[in-house]
């Protein structure tokens, strides 16, 4: 049995599959398998797999059965200690899957982050984690800086961005899996959160780098990202926040929230925040009934506050969407 399995998800991908696979044969940590999860592609990527990447365990869906549920799918098919998840338009440096697993060698590491820099601008910071403050709001970690290659030593970090991160199986057996109903996004902040609740520790790997086509499957503000955003958040706080503590920040969670809709409508008469928003109300009974066991994870010890962000004012919130915004046309 290999240590960890590397689970790499593909929806039309084919353009993107060589330069990643690639990557991975060069890695300077061996002892894994990569399991290769198909959500129904239409490009011819499910043949070039079969005749280029023979070694990788291919998982064919019909249809697209989403990222959740599709990097769930492969963990239940893996047996390994650790999972590895990747996305399909990253390509990894050789000592990306060595830093990973030498940061989890402590027992009380039940995930750990990747340093994520944008493809087409590799001296700019994607993620090196996920950041996440009192009303819910989540991040990437240093988004839109700029790298320093002098960074060696782990830090501990609320949680890892799920498009190269690397899990620990008996977190997972505790906690669950990422939770299907989201489809995709969001999804791994949720992991983070029950992670976070039941005291497992997540360490950032400033050598395990990655870079990363960012939004190559779904483009940054589409309206399709932005109606997942939009309910996934009305999931995240309904599931996770603690009752008295939700209640208490409850004015500043409606009024940013309310702001970011707002501002959706105004500057890009852009309404799928504000569907995603009120889909994930109308779910609300469901996910409130979820929320029992959720809440059940909460260790005494654990302060729920512990890695979270300070709360910024609304300009400041603009001011890391423009920074990633600005990236992104600059690299093109």
């Amino acid at each position: 049995m290999s240590k960890v399995s590397v689970v790499i998800l593909n929806w039309n991908g084919l353009r993107h599959l060589a330069r990643c696979l690639d990557a991975l044969w060069a890695q300077t940590f061996t002892d894994f398998e990569v399991i290769l999860v198909d959500n129904g592609s239409t490009d011819g990527s499910v043949e070039w797999i079969a005749e280029h990447a023979p070694q990788a365990r291919l998982l064919r869906n019909a249809v697209n059965a989403g990222y959740a549920a599709a990097n769930n799918q492969a963990i239940r098919a893996s047996q390994a200690p650790f999972v590895a998840t990747l996305n399909n338009d990253t390509q990894v440096e050789p000592g990306w899957l060595e830093a990973l697993v030498a940061a989890a060698d402590d027992p009380s590491v039940g995930s750990c982050a990747s340093k994520m820099l944008f493809a087409a601008r590799p001296e700019v910071i994607n993620s090196t984690g996920i950041c996440l403050d009192v009303t819910g709001f989540a991040w990437d970690r240093r988004g839109g800086e700029l790298d320093d290659e002098r960074e060696r030593e782990p830090v501990e970090i609320f949680g890892p961005c799920a498009g190269a991160a690397l899990y620990r199986r008996a977190m997972l057996d505790q906690i669950g899996l990422f939770d299907e109903a989201f489809f995709a996004y969001l999804e791994d902040v949720d992991l983070a959160w029950r992670a976070q609740m039941a005291g497992w520790r997540c360490l950032y790997a400033p050598t395990a780098r990655v870079y990363h086509v960012h939004s190559a499957t779904s483009v940054e503000g589409s309206p399709f990202k932005n109606h997942m955003l939009g309910r996934n958040k009305v999931w995240l706080i309904a599931k996770n926040y603690p009752l008295g503590r939700m209640l208490l920040h409850l004015p500043f969670i409606l009024s940013y929230d309310l702001g970011a809709v707002l501002f959706a409508l105004i500057t890009r008469r852009e309404g799928s925040l504000l569907v995603g928003r009120l889909e994930g109300l109308a779910e609300l009974p469901r996910v409130w009934r979820q929320r029992r066991g959720v809440q059940a994870l909460w260790r005494k010890d654990v302060s729920w506050r512990r890695w979270l962000d300070p709360l910024d004012p609304p300009w400041r919130v603009w001011a890391r969407y423009d920074t990633l915004r600005r990236a992104l046309w600059e690299g093109k």
